[in-house]
């Protein structure tokens, strides 16, 4: 298949989604992914994954404090994450970027520049998604597998790009809620280990670009206690 017919192709079927959307009402906020798993579902859009293990994601990085003190645990604990990337971000920093696929983890596709998608217009979608996996394609030399929209909000336009690239959409099981001006260390402990179990996927943030300035830090203050509730349930994921 040429790249000009993948491309018609994949505006087809955006074009084809977001009909259906404004149908069936495809769209739902982070709560209908646990409030309403049918549609979350129905959609392929899973919350949780294999059962024997915990998946770790860290969204809107690369951040130049953030993500190297992160990596540092990481590497100290031996344990692979997940980083959903923002293009915008890898473009002005590629190097860290690299770094985070150079040292084995898991490069995932967040977007180009941070927008709810509800805001934007199937166009939009199309344009801001592709330029963010050329952009972090460049960057790592890995094509992301899984992909997971601002805030946790899909619109069908996303989910067709998704679908046509072969893109994993991906959302959480447990939120640190680490973005918040009222985190701490610890609250982002309590939250993400309650009844920490395996399949669930942990939503954490390396980079403060979109959040309560510093963030990251409670972030980097939290993780060694997660890394070891982790490893006390013999959750792990190495390399």
């Amino acid at each position: 298949m040429s790249a000009r017919h993948g491309e018609a192709g994949t505006r087809s079927r955006v074009s084809l989604l977001t009909g259906i959307g404004a149908l069936a009402g495809a769209y739902w906020l982070p709560g209908a992914a646990v409030v309403c798993p049918p549609l979350r579902l129905g959609l392929g859009v899973p919350n949780s994954l294999e059962a024997d293990r915990v998946l770790l994601t860290f969204d809107d990085g690369p951040h130049q404090q953030g993500t190297l003190a992160v990596l540092d645990l990481l590497r100290e604990a031996d344990v692979r994450a997940t980083f959903f990337l923002v293009g915008e971000q890898v473009g002005r920093r590629p190097q860290l970027a690299a770094e985070i696929a150079s040292a084995g983890h898991e490069v995932g596709l967040h977007c180009h520049r941070h927008r709810c998608l509800l805001r934007l217009t199937p166009r939009q979608v199309y344009h801001d998604l592709l330029r963010a996996q050329a952009v972090i394609g460049e960057a790592t030399g890995l094509s992301p597998r899984r992909y997971r929209p601002p805030y946790g909000i899909f619109n069908a336009a996303a989910l067709a790009v998704a679908w046509a690239n072969g893109w994993q959409p991906l959302l959480w099981s447990k939120d640190g809620h680490d973005w918040s001006r009222r985190a701490t260390a610890d609250s982002v402990v309590a939250r993400v280990t309650r009844s920490l179990r395996g399949g669930d996927v942990i939503l954490l943030h390396d980079a403060d670009h979109y959040s309560a300035p510093g963030s990251w830090r409670r972030t980097v203050g939290a993780l060694p206690r997660i890394l070891e509730a982790i490893e006390r349930e013999q959750l792990r994921k190495k390399a």
